[in-house]
């Protein structure tokens, strides 16, 4: 995408801001390549983005004409609700938008480039409806081939959903660049595309092609790189998602997986409040088994490292619980995105190369 294209974004985070839930809002302010120039949250109005992403100078206003003087090109959907649906207090604001101009970018299952009302409104202001969770076209099943020769294929893999598993996998990603290999980040939800600008939102796949589809991604992505890092989602024994996390690690079918977790969560997200079986997350070491036992009955992969998102804690409680989590596991364990990437890839990169050797 050249500089001149590239969009000027508002984000909506409406009341949710700095939660789990605005996990596309972040991640495209941290990775994104489009400028983000407002944040679009009333109950968080008047601070900046800042607060939560240090050398990130942008502000969070009240309403989406609060933002115009700042001159966005478009509205991005930046929050990632359990189902995927458009909040209905959402559609003033979104038509809002498109009434003044801006192309409207979402990740959401609910489509907007099917809605009529949009389209409706988008042909007479002239601007685009974009959709990155449409599915892709291609339908295969899983074939079961092997990767490319010399490819190192590395899925992170969580705990539980909004746990931090595209930032790993882009920070591992960029170590590896810095250490001066071939590397390609494997988008597999609506916020790594938009961040990349390819991929396939796997949430979203007819499940007969998800395991087909994950294997076509790893595919593509051996042409990019030879150290290839896929996106995670969900969690292996989460109720609610772990059909799409089962695709992607037989589909990806890696030669590594790297556990994520968010310390200090006991509960799922978004299921805090249900007394049900499955609630509570399990032990770290219960998770890794379970990957491992689930990735057996395909391609065989180990669990080589732990990454932690320590938000939340001061710097010698992180410290100190990386080194708890390493010493109970027996596992490399560290949080890049808060220390850098540099030796928790150093030390995957060891274990993979020693064991293609």
């Amino acid at each position: 995408m050249s500089q001149e294209s590239r969009r000027r974004y508002v984000i909506l985070a409406e009341d949710n801001f700095g939660e789990p839930a605005s996990k596309t809002a972040m991640g495209v302010i941290i990775y994104g390549r489009d400028e983000v120039v407002a944040v679009l949250d009333s109950t968080r109005a008047g601070r900046n983005v800042s607060e939560w992403l240090p050398g990130n100078d942008i502000p969070v206003v009240a309403s989406l004409e609060a933002s115009l003087p700042l001159e966005p090109t478009a509205l991005l959907i930046g929050i990632a609700p359990p189902g995927g649906k458009i909040p209905p207090v959402w559609r003033d604001i979104i038509d809002v938008a498109i009434a003044n101009g801006l192309d409207i970018v979402s990740g959401l299952h609910e489509l907007v480039s099917d809605d009529a009302e949009f389209i409706a409104a988008a042909a007479t202001a002239g601007v685009e409806l974009i959709d990155y969770r449409r599915p892709p076209r291609r339908r295969e099943v899983a074939s079961g081939r092997a990767h490319r020769k010399g490819s190192h294929v590395v899925l992170t893999v969580g705990t539980d959903c909004a746990v931090g598993k595209m930032t790993v996998a882009l920070e591992l990603r960029r170590a590896a660049d810095e250490a001066g290999l071939s590397t390609a980040f494997v988008p597999t939800g609506q916020t790594g595309i938009m961040i990349e600008g390819w991929g396939a939102p796997v949430d979203g796949v007819v499940s007969d092609f998800l395991q087909g589809t994950c294997e076509w991604l790893v595919e593509q992505a051996e042409d990019m790189g030879d150290w290839i890092f896929v996106e995670g989602q969900g969690a292996i024994d989460h109720p609610a998602y772990s059909a799409v996390t089962l695709g992607l690690v037989h589909g990806s079918a890696p030669d590594a997986m790297v556990l994520v977790h968010h310390v200090g969560r006991v509960l799922r997200h978004g299921w805090e409040d249900r007394d049900v079986v499955g609630a509570a997350i399990k032990p770290l070491a219960q998770n890794i088994a379970l990957y491992e036992t689930v990735a057996a009955a395909v391609a065989p992969s180990k669990v080589v490292a732990v990454a932690l998102n320590t938000g939340g804690l001061d710097e010698d409680e992180a410290r100190a619980e990386i080194a708890a989590v390493a010493e109970s596991t027996g596992l490399p364990t560290d949080d890049p995105f808060r220390f850098g990437p540099g030796r928790l890839f150093g030390a995957i990169r060891s274990t993979l190369e020693t064991a293609s050797a």
